[in-house]
């Protein structure tokens, strides 16, 4: 199974999204992407440190840099998007990419204490665990 997670910058909930998934189903070839490259929000790493180790590879890429790097978007079995802007800037898809979106808030846009804001980013990680844990339960 091909999975692409895909949200505006690639910095926040996609990276997590891939991260959590290539935990849940290591076999799978899973990847994130955004409509545009932002960066590695340091506290998503913060964040994604408390739950295991962090690939060394791991960096903000666009769907051009896939594309570039051999996954074009219709060799994908899967699309999901986590937020609105990815949704309504996603290319056109085959009908044979499954299309889904998860709407998540963007714990990059948190505010208040630097203990607010981290519970914000813990809470966007662990909705989309749990997520993700009732979505590959219905795939093979």
């Amino acid at each position: 199974m091909k999975v692409l997670f895909l949200c505006t910058g690639n910095s926040c909930r996609s990276q997590m999204g891939e991260l959590l998934l290539r935990r849940l189903r290591p076999s799978w070839d899973v990847q994130s992407a955004g409509v545009e490259a932002h960066g590695l929000n340091p506290l998503m790493i913060q964040v994604m440190e408390e739950t295991g180790n962090m690939p060394a590879d791991l960096r903000s890429k666009t769907v051009d840099d896939l594309a570039a790097a051999g996954y074009p978007l219709d060799s994908f079995d899967a699309v999901l998007t986590l937020c609105g802007d990815a949704l309504e800037r996603c290319p056109v898809l085959p009908r044979s990419v499954a299309q889904e979106h998860w709407g998540l808030p963007d714990p990059a846009k948190a505010v208040g204490s630097e203990r607010e804001i981290l519970g914000q980013f813990r809470t966007v990680r662990d909705n989309l665990k749990t997520l993700l844990i009732r979505w590959v339960e219905t795939r093979p």
